[in-house]
C-alpha cells in the first residue's frame, strides 16, 4: 500500500488538507470530495485531515469526525489516512480514536496537551494513557509553538513501552532535534516513523533519515512536493535542491504574508477550488492584504505552470530568479525560528 514500506512504517508525503466551506460557513462536502480526488491523482502518498492546516480547532468534534468520514469514503482505500484525533482531554481523544479505527483509518495524529504548558513527565503520562488504550496506531505530534513540547527521552520511553505508538510528526523544523530522536528510537523500534511538518526543511530532513512529511505545501502543489521527495530519495540532489528552493519561496509567502493558514487557502483557491471564507474573521485591512497576496501567489504558481499570470502580468522581482540568493533561504527560515525562540540549536 502506498504510504507504507515493507516493515509497515509510515512513509511519504501525507497532505494536511484544508476544508472548503460553503457560503454559510459549513463543510462543502462536494468540493472536499473533489479536492481529495485531486490530491490523490497528483501523487500524494496519504491524506492528513484535522491537522493545523486543516484548522481542526475551528470545527466541532462532530465536524472533525465528519471531515474524516468524507475523506475516508472518497479515498476508498487508494491512499492511507493519518487523521488528527487531538481533543481537549484523554477521554475524548480515545473516543475519537475508536471512531477512526471503525472507519479503517491507518493511524491517528495526536498533539501534546495544549493550553496548559506541561512538563515532560505529564506529557509522557498523557501519551502513555492513550498508547495503552487506543485501538488504532498513534503518531505523536510535536508542535512546540502551540503545545507542550515532546522531548527526546519522552519519545524514546513511549516508543519502547507502547507498541501502538508508531511514529512522530515533528513541526519544529529543528534538524538536530530530529537527528537525536532518530538516534534514540530507531535502534529499538526500526518500524517507528519520523515525519517532518516543516516544508522549508523537507529535503534535509529526508537526507538525515526522515520517512516523509506532513507538509502544508503539498495541499497546494502536490506535484512539487512529490517530485522533491522522489528526487531526494533517488539521490538526484542538485535537482532536488533547486526544487526545495522554489518550495521555500512559495512556503514563505503563504506562511508569513497572512494569518496561517489563510495564505494556503488563497493558494488552493488559485488551483481551482472554491474554498469559501475561513471561519476566522478577518479585519478589512487583512482582507486587502489577502487580495494582494493572491496576486503574488498567482505569479509564483504561474512560474511552474499551475496558474495563469494575473491581468497585467507579473513583476520580475516577484519571481525567484536569483538562485544564489535563494540558496540562503533555508538557513534564513531556521534563523528566524531561532530568533523567535521556537528553535533550539
Amino acid at each position: 500500500m502506498p504510504g507504507r514500506n515493507a516493515d509497515g512504517r509510515l512513509r511519504g508525503i501525507f497532505t494536511p488538507n484544508l476544508v472548503p466551506l460553503d457560503e454559510r460557513g459549513e463543510i462543502n462536502e462536494g468540493e472536499l470530495r473533489r479536492y481529495t480526488d485531486w490530491l490523490i491523482e497528483r501523487g500524494v502518498h496519504g491524506l492528513y485531515p484535522n491537522g493545523s492546516t486543516g484548522e481542526f480547532t475551528r470545527f466541532t468534534a462532530e465536524e472533525r469526525r465528519r471531515i474524516v468520514e468524507i475523506i475516508a469514503d472518497q479515498a476508498a482505500g487508494r491512499v492511507p489516512i493519518l487523521a488528527g484525533a487531538a481533543e481537549a482531554n484523554v477521554r475524548e481523544t480515545l473516543r475519537a480514536c475508536e471512531h477512526y479505527a471503525g472507519l479503517g483509518i491507518r493511524a491517528v495524529a495526536i498533539v501534546a496537551p495544549f493550553y496548559y504548558k506541561l512538563g515532560p513527565e505529564s506529557v509522557y503520562a498523557y501519551f502513555r494513557e492513550i498508547g495503552r488504550n487506543t485501538p488504532i496506531d498513534v503518531t505523536l505530534y510535536n508542535i512546540p509553538m502551540f503545545a507542550s513540547p515532546i522531548d527526546v527521552p519522552t519519545v524514546r520511553r513511549l516508543a519502547d513501552e507502547c507498541e501502538r505508538i508508531v511514529a512522530i510528526k515533528d513541526s519544529s523544523g529543528d534538524l538536530p532535534h530530529m537527528i537525536r530522536m532518530i538516534q534514540a528510537v530507531r535502534p529499538n523500534r526500526p518500524d517507528f516513523a519520523f515525519l517532518t511538518g516543516w516544508d522549508a526543511a523537507l529535503m534535509p530532513m529526508l537526507l538525515i533519515g526522515c520517512d516523509g512529511g506532513t507538509n502544508a505545501s503539498s495541499g497546494v502543489v502536490p506535484e512539487l512536493t512529490r517530485k522533491l521527495y522522489d528526487l531526494t530519495l533517488a539521490g538526484e540532489l542538485d535537482a532536488a535542491r533547486r526544487l526545495q528552493y522554489d518550495l521555500v519561496t512559495l512556503f514563505d509567502t503563504m506562511l508569513y504574508q497572512a494569518e496561517f493558514p489563510e495564505g494556503f487557502r488563497a493558494a488552493v483557491q488559485l488551483r481551482g477550488f472554491d474554498m469559501g471564507r475561513g471561519r476566522q474573521p478577518l479585519s478589512p485591512k487583512q482582507q486587502v492584504d489577502l487580495s494582494l497576496l493572491r496576486r503574488v501567489l498567482q505569479c509564483l504558481l504561474a512560474e511552474h505552470g499551475f496558474a495563469d499570470e494575473p491581468v497585467g502580468g507579473c513583476p520580475a522581482d516577484t519571481l525567484p530568479v536569483d538562485r544564489e540568493e535563494l540558496a540562503t533561504i533555508v538557513a534564513t527560515v531556521l534563523d528566524a525560528l531561532q530568533r523567535r525562540g521556537l528553535l533550539q540549536l
